[in-house]
């Protein structure tokens, strides 16, 4: 996909990702070798954040976990016009406000919510920063997968929430569903699991671990395309998507809207 810098993303739409990692030079040097990525302060961040470059665009951030309890792990962000508006939203459909809508200089506002299983993620209002720069392209953003255990359950939250990004017009959703012991052990909570698009999934495979991370699940092929899910050198868990030509993602939803599981999508 083109450059989308000063793109507005719709609401319901994945619109950024970062990470928190325990020491963020040992990440530049996982990801800056693995995607191709440079690195910049992020503004106003007072050197902590940093934003990942793609062909000099942000497509991702790494920060530094303030608290070493922390999960070290990559965090989805949904684009919303209103972060207040859709927290209450979020809140009477079951889920959970862990951190209230907060601003962060001018760049945007965001909060911290939980779906009615547990599974985390952002909201992104934008201010400054837009989201993604660039993505659906190698060594970007392409997809994320929310791993549930009750698919159903999903399905009816994020269709209340986000019902024009899945269902609208001209929907063309960047994120779906599936059982969570489809792929992961049954103790694994629900979460999401944010993919980066490569060429060469083996290759890429092959560099994840000459670069000192691990596969978690090998190669496994879904509707939307071939994937494996691997973790980086300091354990935080992403999957590597080479994708098919066309994934119609929008049907699936449609297709499983009241049903079970979507067969890894």
């Amino acid at each position: 996909m083109a450059h989308e810098t000063g793109v507005a993303y719709a609401e319901g739409t994945p619109c950024w990702i970062d990470v928190q990692l325990p020491d963020v030079e040992a990440g530049k040097r996982f990801y800056g070798a693995l995607f191709g990525w440079t690195f910049e302060v992020a503004p106003g961040d007072g050197a902590r954040e940093l934003w990942a470059l793609h062909h000099d665009t942000p497509v991702a951030a790494l920060a530094p976990k303030p608290d070493g309890r922390l999960p070290t792990v990559w965090t989805l962000y949904f684009a919303t016009p209103d972060a207040t508006t859709l927290s209450a939203r979020i809140h009477a459909a079951g889920g959970r406000i862990v951190i209230p809508p907060t601003p962060l200089a001018d760049l945007g506002v965001t909060a911290l919510a939980t779906d009615p299983e547990g599974a985390v993620f952002r909201l992104w209002q934008p201010g400054t920063h837009p989201g993604f720069g660039r993505r659906h392209e190698p060594g970007t953003f392409a997809w994320a997968e929310l791993y549930a255990r009750d698919t159903r359950a999903a399905n009816s939250f994020y269709a209340h929430l986000f019902h024009e990004a899945l269902f609208g017009p001209d929907a063309r959703p960047d994120f779906g569903r599936a059982a969570l012991t489809e792929v992961f052990p049954a103790e694994m909570p629900p979460h999401f699991l944010v993919h980066f698009q490569t060429v060469d999934c083996e290759a890429a495979l092959g560099t994840v671990s000459r670069l000192g991370g691990r596969v978690q699940v090998p190669p496994f092929d879904t509707s939307y395309g071939h994937v494996a899910v691997v973790t980086d050198n300091q354990g935080a868990s992403f999957a590597l998507l080479q994708p098919r030509d066309v994934a119609e993602t929008r049907e699936e939803w449609e297709g499983e809207g009241a049903g079970s599981g979507s067969e890894g999508v």
